[in-house]
């Protein structure tokens, strides 16, 4: 009975240091459309969760772990609400193209500029590459490369092999983000 007991007071504590920390939810506008939910851990650190949909023809998912002014630094110009930016890293994976469906899976980064008001409303200029590996039926007779119809630089899959390296998440990862910080 102590021991259900402790297990039931650690678990509140534990879910009370979680609803505790700050945490924000909203939308990244850019190349398609992201809902993302950021959650605070500590001071100085957050994870940040986001489906997106690329292009509106797809669905995918990143998740990164954040650091808020690393090193140390500030944005300088602090008036009434507060400037900050993060680095981060972290991974992803999804679907591309509904009709000929394109999986990757990769490696996610994320670099970001916000400024949290004094009421709680939080907007961002974001870039979060993404890239790794892409496989489904890759672009139509160009010796196995990959197409993602954008003309991005994806190349060197084998011909006939299905696979290929996704460079294009380079280019595509900009936007524009508006949360609701909680």
């Amino acid at each position: 009975m102590k021991k259900l007991l402790l297990v039931a007071i650690l678990a509140v504590a534990g879910f009370a240091a979680v609803v505790a920390q700050p945490r924000a939810i909203g939308l990244n506008i850019g190349y398609g459309l992201d809902v993302s939910y950021q959650h605070s851990i500590g001071e100085s650190n957050m994870i940040d969760l986001s489906v997106n949909i690329p292009a509106f023809a797809g669905i995918g998912a990143t998740a990164t772990y954040d650091w808020v002014n690393p090193f140390g630094t500030q944005i300088p110009w602090n008036n009434k609400g507060e400037w900050n930016w993060s680095l981060g890293a972290g991974a992803g994976l999804g679907i591309y193209g509904f009709q000929a469906p394109q999986f990757y899976v990769g490696a996610v980064g994320h670099v970001g500029v916000s400024y949290d008001f004094w009421f709680p409303l939080q907007l961002s200029v974001d870039w979060r590459p993404n890239v790794g590996i892409v496989t489904g039926p890759l672009g139509g007779g160009n010796g196995g490369s990959y197409d993602d119809g954008w003309g991005m630089p994806a190349k060197a899959a084998p011909a006939g092999s299905g696979v290929a390296f996704n460079a294009s998440g380079l280019y595509t990862g900009i936007t524009i983000g508006v949360r609701y910080l909680f």
